[in-house]
């Protein structure tokens, strides 16, 4: 990869040079989008468009030699060309593969497909941490703790920038609610900001990270887009950010003056506050020249560097590229590691073939190529395979009864005579997603869906079904589609297995059947607790103008008040047995290396996730009982043995004392643990000693 900061670095005085020469006027514009907001709903209104349809241009002097910014969304693959990208299951389904390797693989590819469409930004690197599940938008995202998110998106942001194209962090920051995002201003105490909510975006800027787009939230009452706290003094100064910050679009910016003064380089995708309002602005003296000088600087360092080393890999990536058949093998992988078994009562999984003739199968999403919200992170693949599709793909010899209709008892007799019963269910994109209202575009109709404000169950009438149908087949099982906690209690009792799909991708389809079959054996953990309890979560208001973030969420809530969850982080369950053994834990230089042997001593390949955890009961601050700080995914032959070892950076065990402004290392004994899920029955516990 060349685009690392330190390459970058040469390009430095090359933009030093060209920005000097260029005018006011000329430098502005560096700034600034080329899409009007009318183009904008035009194209996502029009039969043969929809939003990103073709990169998105800002910026650029054809004069100069500095090309043009052109930007590509999409968080599961490049949001440009109606049936031609791969679709990639959602970040959440890869955040359950617990593979970063794995992700580093798809960012590539996104990477490769955004050159192929001529773009050069990738906008999808969505790290928000949801502080309840119920956020729309956490489909994007790969789960709720801190730690995994960091390690995910900067597996991405290699993958990304190894094709010479700029990866851009969103949407520092604080952007966990849909309904409110335009006017909801989060506060939380520091150490929190700290050790929970900016940790993700800083791993990303470690990663190389070349740009970051601001969140349309306020922050302690500044909004994002124009905070000097978030975009100078942490980002830029704090961090030794070397790359630019763009607005989140339309609305990302609401002053000139401010976003200019306080560290916003680019808005997008057209000129609103900036253009003509912002050369006035320094002609007036509201805003000093260096600001612009500084901002067009950022940009075409960046331009340069990565356009120079794109033209020097002579790689010229073109159509041939998008949504090429690697690519859709790469989709099918993911969707395969990211399956996740979280029940299955008396081994009723993997269906034997040579048994299981006659399936009879329920739910409306059975039949629909259902792969997340319509929002800002829609792709537009060539195909979608339903579950239904993908059960005549993997098995064309089962005999498939598809029940559409209401009437239980029919669905109960049906059942009956079935040798299997599948029901899928959950949600789709009128369900959860993005959500833009009419009196927020005009006229834009696309993103509808929100966030999960009146529970996290499942659809009465799925409820209903499940329940009366059910107990009909002991060959029972339940496929869940969404993009984050689903709650079960109310009828987990009524099947044998439970399969968590997420939004799978455009191969979805083929990875249920085949994990049902016994074709794949599921190997994904959840990246998020699942409660008995809604109430066990931090409460949000999702229709409001202010909301406090606690310290705690997720499993780490669950665990300080002593709470047992009905699945822990990192559950799921597989088609084989793993035992650990040999397990050590040394201080090596300013590393913890955690180490173990896993052998499957089941009659399947399998593969684990080994989770390693560090405690601090003995913390005389208020801590989590314990955090994730480390995992590893390893496919294992049956009979086979092999060794794990996961490295932790002392760095990440600190705290921030908010009294020094600083991460603080405690002078203590830690807990340490290493094991399969955040569950104490599931892990190995000894303590280590860890000082300066």
């Amino acid at each position: 990869m060349k685009c690392t900061k330190k390459y970058r670095e040469k390009f430095d005085a090359k933009a030093r040079e060209l920005v000097a020469d260029m005018s006011l006027e000329e430098k502005v514009h560096l700034m600034s989008g080329i899409v009007s907001l009318e183009d904008l709903i035009e194209s996502m209104n029009s039969e043969d468009g929809h939003y990103n349809d073709v990169p998105y241009p800002a910026g650029g002097d054809e004069k100069r030699g500095i090309p043009t910014m052109r930007f590509v969304d999409g968080p599961r693959g490049a949001v440009c060309s109606i049936g031609e990208s791969t679709c990639f299951p959602v970040a959440m389904m890869r955040g359950a593969t617990f593979n970063t390797d794995l992700e580093e693989k798809v960012g590539s590819a996104i990477g490769k497909e955004i050159r192929g469409f001529g773009g050069n930004l990738f906008g999808g690197v969505c790290i928000n941490l949801p502080y309840n599940p119920g956020w729309g938008r956490s489909q994007e995202v790969y789960g709720e703790d801190s730690f995994a998110l960091g390690q995910f998106g900067a597996a991405v942001t290699r993958g990304v920038q190894k094709e010479d194209v700029i990866a851009c962090v969103k949407h520092y920051a604080f952007n966990s609610m849909e309904i409110s995002r335009f006017k909801v201003s989060v506060d939380c105490e520091r150490r929190t900001e700290r050790e929970v909510y900016l940790p993700h975006f800083k791993d990303c800027i470690d990663a190389g990270a070349a740009s970051v787009m601001s969140a349309y939230n306020l922050y302690k009452g500044v909004y994002c887009g124009h905070s000097d706290y978030l975009l100078r003094k942490v980002l830029k100064e704090e961090w030794d950010f070397d790359g630019f910050v763009m607005t989140d679009f339309v609305w990302g910016m609401r002053d000139t003056v401010a976003g200019a003064n306080n560290g916003q380089d680019l808005e997008m995708p057209g000129t609103i506050y900036y253009g003509e309002k912002l050369v006035k602005a320094v002609e007036d003296g509201l805003v000093d020249e260096s600001r612009i000088d500084d901002a067009a600087i950022r940009l075409v360092r960046t331009l340069l560097a990565f356009e120079t080393s794109y033209e020097e890999s002579g790689k010229n990536y073109g159509k041939e590229v998008i949504g090429s058949q690697e690519h859709i093998d790469l989709a099918l992988e993911v969707a395969q590691e990211g399956m996740t078994l979280i029940q299955n009562e008396n081994d009723i999984l993997p269906l034997e073939k040579s048994k299981v003739k006659r399936i009879a199968v329920f739910g409306e999403l059975a039949d629909k190529g259902n792969i997340g919200d319509h929002g800002s992170s829609r792709v537009f693949p060539a195909y979608v395979v339903t579950p239904l599709e993908g059960l005549k793909k993997v098995y064309p010899e089962l005999e498939i009864i598809y029940y559409e209709d209401n009437d239980l008892e029919e669905a109960k007799a049906l059942a009956k005579s079935a040798d299997a019963t599948l029901f899928v269910v959950g949600y789709n994109h009128d369900d959860e997603g993005e959500f833009v209202s009419n009196e927020d575009t005009t006229n834009y109709t696309g993103a509808v869906g929100g966030d999960r404000k009146d529970s996290l169950g499942l659809h009465k009438k799925d409820i209903d079904l499940i329940k009366a149908v059910g107990p009909e087949n002991e060959n029972s099982t339940v496929v869940l589609i969404g993009g984050n906690t689903i709650m079960i209690t109310e009828w987990m009792d009524s099947v044998s297995s439970i399969i968590m799909a997420y939004y799978p991708g455009q191969e979805g389809g083929t990875a249920i059947a085949q994990v049902l079959f016994g074709d794949i054996n599921p190997s994904g953990k959840l990246p998020y607790v699942q409660p008995y309890k809604e109430s066990d979560l931090p409460q949000v208001d999702w229709d409001t103008t202010n909301q406090f973030y606690d310290y705690y969420h997720g499993y780490a809530k669950l665990e300080k008040e002593n709470i047992k969850p009905l699945l822990p982080y990192g559950f799921g369950l597989s088609y084989t047995d793993f035992e650990i053994s040999k397990v050590s834990f040394e201080l090596k230089d300013d590393e913890i290396v955690a180490k173990c042997t896993v052998k499957n001593v089941g009659k399947k390949e399998g593969a684990e996730v080994i989770q390693f955890y560090v405690g601090f009961k003995n913390s005389s601050v208020d801590r989590p009982v314990k955090s994730l700080k480390g995992f590893k995914k390893v496919f294992i032959k049956p009979d086979e043995s092999k060794e794990v070892e996961i490295v932790c950076p002392i760095e990440k065990i600190k705290y921030f004392n908010p009294k020094t402004s600083c991460f603080e290392l405690e002078n203590m004994d830690y807990e340490v643990y290493i094991g399969t899920s955040s569950d104490n029955s599931d892990l190995i516990e000894d303590s280590l000693y860890i000082g300066l």
